[in-house]
């Protein structure tokens, strides 16, 4: 918790209510659970991260050939990680995305 932050008694009362519930009897307790799980919280999503979400759907190249020749080496314990081609690409990756920030 931080130092400062309200302190959230949602928690203390939904235990109460829950152990109130269950003395009372198994419907109210049944009730009680079912109340807890409902969301609180209401989401919005942005058009433009919809948008990229249709975007990315729709876009996405998957060589289902390859997928499925990569499972099949996995499964019969064939499949070779090569370790520098990772090292490699970790590498250019970094040097990419710092020759971006200090751009």
């Amino acid at each position: 918790m931080k130092i400062g932050q309200p302190i959230d008694h949602s928690i203390a009362s939904t235990h109460n209510s829950q152990s109130a519930a269950v003395k009372a009897s198994p419907e109210a307790a049944n009730a009680v659970r079912n109340e807890r799980k409902t969301p609180g919280v209401d989401v919005k999503v942005s058009a433009l991260a919809q948008g990229l979400d249709k975007a990315g759907a729709a876009g996405a190249d998957v060589d289902m050939e390859k997928v499925e020749a990569v499972r099949q080496a996995i499964a019969n314990k064939t499949y070779t990680v090569n370790p520098e081609a990772i090292a490699e690409k970790l590498l250019a990756n970094a040097r990419e995305m710092l020759q971006r920030s200090s751009s």
